[in-house]
C-alpha cells in the first residue's frame, strides 16, 4: 500500500475513506483495501489463497457499494483476511476479481466493526486523470 492509495475521512457518526486509482479497476481494488484497513489490518494477512469475487449491479455507484459489501461479507461472514485484490474483468455494472489472503485467525485482529457500506455522500469521479472514490461506512 502506497501513501496515496487511500485516506481516512472523519464523519460525526460514521467513518469514511477516499481511495485513489489510475484506473477504475485499481480504484475498486484500493477501495476494498481501504475499507479493510478501517476494519482490521490487511498487512497482517498473507496472500496464501485466492478467493474469487464476482459482483453485478445496476450502475457504477451501486457496483462500488455491492463490491465493498461482498468483500465485507467475506471478511466478517466467511472469516477471510485479505491483503490485496486483483481485478480480472471490469465494467460499470460488473466486477470479477480475486482476493488474496487467508482464513482469519487471532493474528487478524479487528479494529472497528464495519456494519455496512452506505450510499451516504458516495462519490466516484475522475479528476486530472486520477480516479477518486469517497465512501462512508456504518460502524
Amino acid at each position: 500500500m502506497a501513501a496515496r492509495d487511500f485516506e481516512v475521512l472523519e464523519h460525526p457518526a460514521d467513518i469514511g475513506f477516499r481511495a485513489f486509482g489510475d484506473t477504475l479497476p485499481e480504484l475498486f481494488a484500493r477501495s476494498a483495501v481501504a475499507m479493510l484497513s478501517i476494519a482490521g489490518d490487511p498487512l497482517a494477512a498473507e496472500p496464501r489463497g485466492e478467493y474469487p469475487l464476482h459482483v453485478e449491479s445496476g450502475d457504477r455507484d451501486a457496483l462500488m457499494v455491492d463490491w465493498l459489501s461482498e468483500v465485507l461479507y467475506w471478511f466478517d461472514g466467511k472469516r477471510i483476511a485479505f491483503r490485496e485484490f486483483r481485478v480480472n474483468e471490469f465494467c460499470d455494472t460488473a466486477i470479477e476479481a480475486a482476493g488474496l489472503g487467508e482464513p482469519r485467525t487471532e493474528r487478524h485482529r479487528s479494529r472497528l466493526i464495519v456494519k455496512a457500506v452506505t450510499y451516504h455522500q458516495l462519490k466516484i469521479e475522475q479528476r486530472d486523470g486520477l480516479w477518486t472514490a469517497e465512501v462512508y461506512l456504518d460502524i
